[in-house]
This record gives structure tokens, C-alpha cells and sequence, in this order.
């Protein structure tokens, strides 16, 4: 059971991406103009576009991350680009002009920012286009602007997902609430599953001190209360603080819960004090991925609410396939600290450690 434990975490820490909230990198944004033209502006991450455009060439991920050669490289891709890329008017797909800029981090925690701009006309007898982009593997957001001073529109598609026919000269009806509430509890819970390995291993932390429902239930009640807090502050803006300082105090939580699992079988009324205040500064983390994504305006406190329930549900996962792995089968021998707890903590805490040294280098 513990090289299974073991097994199951080194994959995961192994085969996941390093940088934490995938979601919220990509963006997409249309103006469709009065002159019958069209500006779509696609806002993603350079260095994983880049990487992914070089592998689909079959050619070696770049070494480089320098916003100059990663603006060359993606000029150099635009046929490559292309091939996961569809407009269609009236069902015709159109080929666009195609510009690329790469903007440098914005701070030391932020990677380079490519805006791939794409530009036509809109055939004259048209009166409806979707929408394709596939580059992406996660929902982003996708806005809508009929001119400049319109009030947009946003939806939400997945990578790869063709938008539903979206009507040219009158204004999109707004997404039933239904739809609203579905998407954003749907972001929530993917920020944590898959994509959240840092919120991950620390609801894993907070688990593996004690499987005993009343330790597991102090512990994720003080996490949620406190995550919801500091969540709805700073979306509402009455907090804000750097993810400079935000990131690397994520990353050095989870080491601390990790550390005192491995000395410490007991809860402790500091230790629920401290998953309070960590709690905190996740929330902070999860409003980060909203601000850059954004919430419809229509259903503000629908979308707020919901994606808070995804990530409340994203962790309850967690602790649902814990306990199925290691607390049914093993939490009442006597070897489980020794064998489980103390080897899957000291795995945790030095990913977070890594995590840490990482974030504050950058």
C-alpha cells in the first residue's frame, strides 16, 4: 500500500506542469466592427503555446523563453497555428490575417504574454460565425464585443470546443443562469481536479495527519471558511495583494502541513489555527484565476458563488479518493504513520519546498 501511495504521488508530481492555475492563461476576445470587419485578439501563455506549436512540428520544445525568440518562433509557427483554428461564417470557414506580439513578465511570478491578433473582413450576406480554438486543453474565456462601447459578452468553451452559432448584427441573448452557475462550478472544480496541484497536495496534507472524520472535518471547515473570506474580498477588491508574495506563501503552507504530519499524529488546536490562515492565502490563489478570467456582469454573485462550490467540491474529492486509497484499507494499523503518513508527507513537502524556492527565484 505504501509504494502504491508513493507510486500514485510521484506520477502525479512528475507528469503535472510545475506552475499552478492553468485556467485563466488563455483568453479570447471579438469586435465585430460596424465596417463589417472582425478583431479576434487570442491571449495565452507564449512559452506553453510555443512549446506546443514546436511539438506538433515534431521539432524540440525551445530552451529559450526570451520574449523577442519566443515572438520569433510563433511567427515562425503560423501555418502550424492555423491547423487548430477555425472561423466560420454561415458555416465557410475564412482564413485571417494573422499579427503576434509577445509582451516580457509583467513580474517575476507572471510568464511572457503572446497576443495573437486575427483580422478579415465579414462576408456581406453573413449572419453568423463560430468559433474553434484548440490550442488549449482547459476552459477559457470567450468575449464578445458588437463595437467598442458595447457592453461584451463572455461565455465560457472548452479547449477545442466549437461555440455555438453567434448572430452578427443583433446582440447574443445572455446565458441563462443555469448555464452560468454550470460553468463556473465546473471551473472551480477543475481548478482544483486536475489542474490545482499545489490546493492537491495540500487538502492531501490535511488528511494525512489523522483519518478520523472529526481531525479531517476541523481541519477543511477552517481551510473553507477561510479560502471563501479572502475569495470574496479580493474578487469585490477590498484585498489585494502581489502574487509575488501570494505564490511562494501557497507553496511554503503546504510544506509546513506536510512537515508537522510527519511529527505529529495528533490534531492540535494551532494546527487549526494555521489551516485558517492558510486558508487565506489560498483564497487569494483562487481569486487570482477569477480576476484574470473575469465574471459576467449579469451574474456576478451566481458566478462567485458556484465556482466557490466547484472548488469546495474539487476538494471533497480529494479527501473522497484519500480516503478510499489509503484510509479504508490501511488508517487503523498500527504502521500507518510510519509506512504512509511520514513518506507521503516528506514527498509533499519537498515538491513544496521545490515549489517554493522556485517561486521566490523567478
Amino acid at each position: 500500500m505504501t509504494s502504491a501511495l508513493l507510486a500514485v504521488l510521484v506520477v502525479l508530481l512528475s507528469g503535472t506542469a510545475i506552475h499552478a492555475h492553468e485556467i485563466g492563461t488563455t483568453r479570447v476576445s471579438v469586435l465585430l466592427k460596424e465596417d463589417r470587419t472582425y478583431t479576434i485578439d487570442i491571449v495565452t501563455d507564449a512559452g506553453t503555446l510555443v512549446e506546443k506549436l514546436a511539438v506538433s512540428t515534431g521539432g524540440p520544445s525551445p530552451t529559450d523563453t526570451d520574449a523577442a525568440r519566443l515572438q520569433s518562433l510563433l511567427t515562425s509557427f503560423d501555418e502550424s497555428f492555423r491547423q487548430r483554428v477555425q472561423l466560420t461564417f454561415d458555416g465557410a470557414a475564412v482564413r485571417p490575417e494573422i499579427s503576434s506580439s509577445v509582451a516580457p513578465s509583467s513580474d517575476a511570478t507572471s510568464p511572457p504574454v503572446a497576443t495573437i491578433r486575427l483580422t478579415g473582413p465579414i462576408p456581406l450576406e453573413a449572419r453568423h460565425f463560430t468559433w474553434t480554438y484548440a490550442w488549449t486543453f482547459v476552459p477559457y474565456a470567450f468575449t464578445i464585443h458588437r463595437s467598442a462601447s458595447d457592453a461584451p459578452i463572455t461565455e465560457w468553451l472548452d479547449g477545442g470546443q466549437t461555440s455555438a452559432p453567434i448572430a452578427l448584427m443583433s446582440p447574443a441573448p445572455p446565458a441563462h443562469r443555469l448555464d452560468t452557475a454550470w460553468r463556473y462550478l465546473t471551473l472551480g472544480f477543475v481548478h482544483i481536479v486536475p489542474l490545482g496541484l499545489d490546493h492537491i497536495l495540500f487538502v492531501l496534507g490535511l488528511y494525512l495527519l489523522s483519518s478520523r472524520a472529526r481531525t479531517v472535518l476541523w481541519q477543511v471547515s477552517a481551510f473553507t471558511v477561510a479560502h471563501s473570506i479572502t475569495l470574496a474580498l479580493s474578487i469585490y477588491d477590498v484585498v489585494a495583494v502581489s502574487p509575488r508574495i501570494v505564490e511562494p506563501l501557497i507553496a511554503l503552507s503546504i510544506a509546513y502541513v506536510a512537515i508537522e504530519n510527519i511529527f505529529f499524529a495528533e490534531l492540535k488546536s494551532r494546527r487549526v489555527t494555521l489551516v485558517f490562515a492558510f486558508g487565506l492565502l489560498h483564497g487569494l490563489g483562487f481569486a487570482g484565476v477569477l480576476k484574470e478570467v473575469g465574471l459576467p456582469r449579469a451574474e456576478f454573485v451566481t458566478a462567485l458563488l458556484t465556482f466557490n462550490v466547484g472548488v469546495e467540491a474539487g476538494q471533497l474529492a480529494v479527501i473522497g479518493a484519500a480516503f478510499l486509497l489509503i484510509g479504508w484499507p490501511c488508517a487503523n494499523r498500527v504502521w500507518y504513520h510510519s509506512r504512509v503518513v511520514v513518506p507521503a508527507s516528506a514527498l509533499i513537502a519537498c515538491m513544496a519546498v521545490y515549489w517554493t524556492i522556485e517561486r521566490l527565484s523567478v
